[in-house]
């Protein structure tokens, strides 16, 4: 421990960021405005480490250090430099911090760490870089996505922070639907004239609105582009109907469930109902769709993209992808070639494939001699169906395609929007998954790219939203779902 007495503190914040959030977002050196941004120098090693990596972290860490090259252009990076005239290079995040009195510094420890964090390790050389700040008398925060790194931060005394800059209320998350009860004849009027102003059900929503309940918002909830309403009569709870609002105008259409299964399959519940009404309307480019395990988001989507592709000729190719992220611990290398090793990563949708292409999953498809693995293969040897990792995405252009990315809650909002910017003209981008099992260590169900791309996206005409609830799977796997 140093032994002077500390200094008075400053107003000006110190973030010292750890490698991770870098890794995260490599626009977090740009995020924190007028403060100042402490790089420590362990940090700055590790990147280089990583830079070699063929992969998302990789590429993020090459960019880092990109930027920070071009900032040492402009002065000394262990004495500081403003980055706020410098916002053209650092990218959309910082274009509205120009002026910025912030510097960015690289920062090393020189003073004998106390006990707890002595050993030489990464972590405890960045934590102390926090901690001397810390002890001298700077509002140093230390920030990082890593769980155990916070808490040993937090036990030095050092105020620390997850990086918050992409995080939403999870708690919160938009659903894509609101329950109204009405008057009869507005549902009546919905189904007769085949549609119904918004006024009526917004001043419904306002009347059953509780404002004494702390877990409500302040305000009841608007019903956005896109967005499904519940309506429930309030004299009769058997009389119902369900509509959507119709991308950007003032009023709702009715949904209704199709007559003929969508290559195979029926909607089982309301929201499902709602998911293939979605998926099935051409007009919207981009569907995220949230559930637990067995509520039918993957075949559903799978279901709506074979449709458009094998049946309607809508799009040139279903184009699914996944990110490589292991559940549990990795079984390391595996054999063979790319393909091979595809094959055990993509198998769960090789399943969903299976079931909609067999005589249980798709009622009134022709019949043939060939096996569902063989015509799964005729589809990918013919270029309709593609198969592939997120790895690959990056850097292509993807036109006129139905592209699901199954697994989304594992990616982070950086990588959403890498995807979402591949998307080219006439194609279809469904991203789907289940914030409750997510498989990255440094993300949650507040900070990963699904629930960001819920939340950033709703409300506008061209994007629609669902979040599934009921286990379809089966008996058993709704019971797990919900009790275990």
């Amino acid at each position: 421990m140093a032994d002077t007495a500390k200094a008075p503190k400053t107003g000006i914040k110190q973030f010292v960021l750890d490698t991770n959030v870098l890794l995260h977002n490599p626009n977090a050196l740009f995020v924190f405005q007028d403060n100042n941004v402490i790089i420590p120098f362990a940090v700055i090693e590790e990147l280089d480490k990583l830079k070699r990596q063929e992969d998302d972290i990789g590429r993020n860490a090459r960019e880092v250090i990109r930027r920070l090259d071009r900032l040492r252009a402009k002065g000394t990076l262990t004495q500081g430099v403003r980055w706020g005239d410098s916002s053209p290079q650092a990218g959309a995040a910082a274009s509205t911090a120009n002026g910025s009195t912030g510097l960015i510094r690289i920062a090393i420890s020189d003073t004998d760490r106390p006990h707890a964090i002595a050993e030489d390790t990464k972590d405890n050389r960045i934590i102390a870089v926090a901690w001397e700040l810390h002890e001298k008398g700077h509002r140093a925060v230390f920030v990082s996505k890593d769980l155990n790194a916070r808490i040993k931060s937090d036990a030095m005394g050092i105020p620390t922070e997850d990086f918050q800059n992409q995080k939403i209320d999870a708690d919160r998350l938009y659903t894509g639907y609101v329950t109204a009860s009405v008057e009869g004849h507005l549902i009546d009027q919905l189904y007769d004239e085949r549609m119904l102003p918004l006024e009526p059900i917004h001043a419904a929503l306002a009347a059953d609105h509780d404002d004494s309940d702390p877990t409500l918002p302040a305000e009841p909830e608007e019903i956005l582009p896109n967005a499904f309403v519940l309506l429930k009569d309030e004299q009769d709870e058997n009389h119902t109907g369900l509509a959507r609002r119709l991308a950007d105008t003032e009023h709702l259409i009715p949904i209704t469930p199709p007559r003929k299964p969508i290559f195979g399959l029926l909607a089982r519940n309301v929201q499902q109902t709602m998911a293939l009404d979605l998926l099935m309307d051409d007009e919207i480019q981009m569907i995220t769709l949230l559930g637990s395990a067995g509520t039918g988001k993957t075949l559903l989507a799978l279901a709506a993209g074979m449709a458009k592709v094998f049946q309607e000729g809508r799009f040139d190719k279903l184009l699914v992808a996944r990110p490589i992220m292991p559940m549990g611990r990795d079984i390391g290398f595996l054999p063979g070639d790319k393909d091979e090793k595809l094959f055990a990563w993509m198998q769960p949708i090789f399943d969903n494939l299976e079931y909609l292409l067999s005589t249980r999953g798709a009622h009134g498809q022709t019949a043939d001699s060939h096996t569902n693995e063989q015509r799964i293969d005729k589809m990918i040897a013919d270029g309709k169906l593609v198969l592939e990792p997120l790895t690959y995405i990056r850097g292509r252009s993807i036109p006129h395609q139905f592209m699901i990315v199954d697994e989304a809650q594992n990616l982070t909002p950086h990588e959403v929007k890498t995807i979402a910017s591949r998307v080219g003209e006439g194609t279809k981008l469904v991203l789907t998954g289940d914030i409750g099992q997510i498989d990255n260590p440094y993300l949650d169900s507040s900070s990963n790219g699904l629930s960001y791309a819920v939340e950033k996206m709703k409300g506008l005409g061209l994007v629609g939203h669902v979040m599934l609830q009921r286990s379809e799977r089966s008996h058993l796997a709704s019971l797990a779902a919900e009790r275990l």
